[in-house]
């Protein structure tokens, strides 16, 4: 059932008592200040049954307590610690300092209805919110997006292809011997599958000469073997199942990653299975983490895990959209969606989004092109192994004609199925030509590559060659700090296991980064009034012992005054931020 906060705030609430001791230009005092305003106990209504069963600990004191988990950095037993014993949460959440507010399976409970009812950005839209109610998007009426994606690396172990294996072995096992009724290494010794239960890894424990290939080879034939055998004890036992009940799923779900391990890294010969050469497409590296994948940054930078994509308005910085994708993605897909979805959270339209060379392929320009959007994008050079790149050729479309280097002109345009074409210069044209050496190795003519959306890359070729791309170079660094920010905030560490999971992982930092800017917008106004604390302390040394004793008192007078009295006081007395600068 709901349990919902009172409206009026308790005279021995710690926010009441402390807030001026932690410091009302903190993070933790912004918490305190704006409680009402955040969040709201009916905003997670739909997370409760209404009418049955004892009230539930207030959701926006949970959805306070993630947002200081966020902030700090913090384990869940470590957050009720904190939400229990220490000062600075106590005023952020605005309870009692004798409260102990919630138990770790509490805010455990939270988060995972969060997650099962995909309002893992519950939490983000109120920071958002409020940014619009405390005027950040006031007189705007277009945003400019910048978008970009950082990796994320992920929870589960990445193991080689025995010990996945032994992984998915042992999975299945324990689904089995839960189902059974029996403990695990008994049932699995039973079976013939001891050493799969046994210690932390197949591999090590194994021994065999690794430098012998036809050792290596029996020792492989065996672990497949075994997994054949228990796959099809499997079905086996799903036969006697009802299809679709919760063991008959479970069964399911746990041989899943083991026939998936078979079936892309072992090749199946007639003189037994051997490992497949190379990487196979949309490889699984971890049985325990079946969503994370092998990514790239870069050509050098590699990565196991998901890839975070953020939007970020570029004028006020706030993140307006965030997603999680595999890690073997490219960066800019769900770009599209990244507009909609910051349109859709801001209730502002977006007039331009901002990208690097990632998101100035073809078919991205296409789809913002159809969809009348304005996407900024570098276009990726072009090579050409040392030869003549197709930059080097001017290509008309409406001419239908290519130019070269040599000013050779070809009209010989053949169109691709799939859209595009090849232009085709005549052996007779490149035969003598003088660059011949420079353009290409073969002994035909020169053929020049002409993409689907050649028009779009020629424009945007065009544009970023001139002076009016320069700001954007500027503009997209915007969304390089959030990114920076989002890591400070622990993103390039999955903290669980699953896309959805990390989604909320995601969201949770992005609402924090959100409401660090808020709250340092609030606190700047204060900021700018202060005394230099050199400078007064200067004048009180300089009044007479009497004077002195007088301004003391004054100060304390006030101090004990309602808040609204003595405001400049508090100004004159600044205490320092428990994380300067947040």
């Amino acid at each position: 059932m709901l349990g919902e906060r009172g409206p009026q705030r308790g005279l021995f609430e710690a926010d009441t008592m402390y807030l001026d001791f932690v410091g009302r230009n903190t993070f933790y005092g912004f918490l305190a200040a704006h409680r009402g305003e955040i969040f709201r106990d009916e905003d997670f209504a739909g997370l409760y049954n209404l009418k049955m069963g004892r009230p539930s600990v207030p959701p926006s004191l949970l959805a306070t307590a993630l947002v200081l988990q966020t902030y700090d950095q913090v384990s869940d037993d470590e957050a009720r610690r904190r939400a229990s014993y220490d000062l600075q949460w106590k005023v952020a959440l605005g309870i009692p300092v004798d409260q102990q507010p919630f138990a770790k399976s509490t805010l455990w409970e939270f988060r995972a209805q969060l997650v099962l009812q995909e309002e893992q950005g519950a939490i983000f839209r109120r920071s958002l919110e409020l940014a619009k109610q405390k005027g950040f998007f006031k007189g705007k009426r277009k945003l400019k997006l910048a978008l970009d994606t950082t990796n994320i690396l992920g929870r589960g172990a990445v193991k080689d292809t025995y010990n996945l294996l032994a992984d998915g072995i042992r999975l299945v096992l324990r689904v089995l011997a839960e189902q059974d009724s029996e403990d695990l290494e008994v049932s699995a010794e039973r079976e013939g599958f001891g050493r799969y239960v046994v210690g932390p890894s197949l591999k090590g424990q194994a021994e065999i000469d690794w430098d012998d290939g036809k050792a290596r080879r029996q020792f492989l034939s065996a672990v497949v073997a075994d997994a054949d055998r228990l796959l099809a004890r499997v079905r086996e036992a799903r036969s006697t199942l009802a299809e679709n009940s919760p063991e008959d799923q479970a069964l399911t779900e746990a041989a899943g990653p083991l026939s998936r391990v078979l079936q892309q890294d072992i090749e199946r010969k007639a003189d037994g299975p051997e490992l497949r050469d190379g990487v196979a497409k949309d490889r699984l590296p971890s049985v325990h983490d079946p969503e994370m994948r092998h990514g790239r940054k870069s050509k050098t930078k590699r990565f196991d895990g998901h890839k975070g994509q953020v939007a970020v308005d570029t004028e006020t910085q706030l993140i307006t959209a965030v997603a999680v994708l595999p890690g073997n993605a490219h960066d800019h897909e769900q770009a599209l969606a990244a507009v909609e979805q910051t349109e859709d959270l801001t209730g502002y339209s977006v007039e331009e989004t901002i990208g690097d060379c990632a998101y100035g392929d073809g078919p991205t320009r296409q789809a913002f092109a159809d969809a009348k959007r304005k996407l900024v994008a570098k276009v990726a050079p072009v090579t050409n192994q040392g030869y003549f790149p197709k930059t080097r050729f001017q290509i008309d479309l409406d001419g239908r004609s290519c130019t070269c280097p040599a000013h050779q002109v070809s009209r010989d345009l053949r169109p691709k199925a799939k859209g595009g074409g090849v232009f085709r210069f005549a052996t007779g044209v490149c035969g003598p030509c003088p660059l011949r050496s420079q353009c290409l190795r073969g002994s035909g003519g020169r053929t020049v590559q002409v993409h689907p959306q050649e028009a779009l890359l020629q424009a945007a070729r065009a544009f970023q060659a001139s002076p009016a791309f320069a700001p954007n170079r500027v503009l997209r660094q915007t969304v390089e700090h959030r990114l920076a920010r989002l890591v400070q905030l622990g993103i390039r560490q999955a903290r669980y296991v699953g896309r959805s999971k990390v989604l909320f992982q995601l969201a949770m930092a992005a609402a924090v980064a959100n409401l660090t800017l808020v709250a340092n917008a609030a606190i700047q106004p204060l900021a700018a009034l202060q005394l230099p604390r050199l400078g007064l302390l200067s004048a009180l040394v300089g009044l007479p012992m009497g004077s002195r004793t007088a301004f003391s008192n004054s100060a304390r007078r006030l101090a004990q005054a309602p808040p609204e009295l003595h405001v400049l006081p508090r100004m004159a007395f600044p205490i320092t931020p428990c994380r300067p600068g947040f």
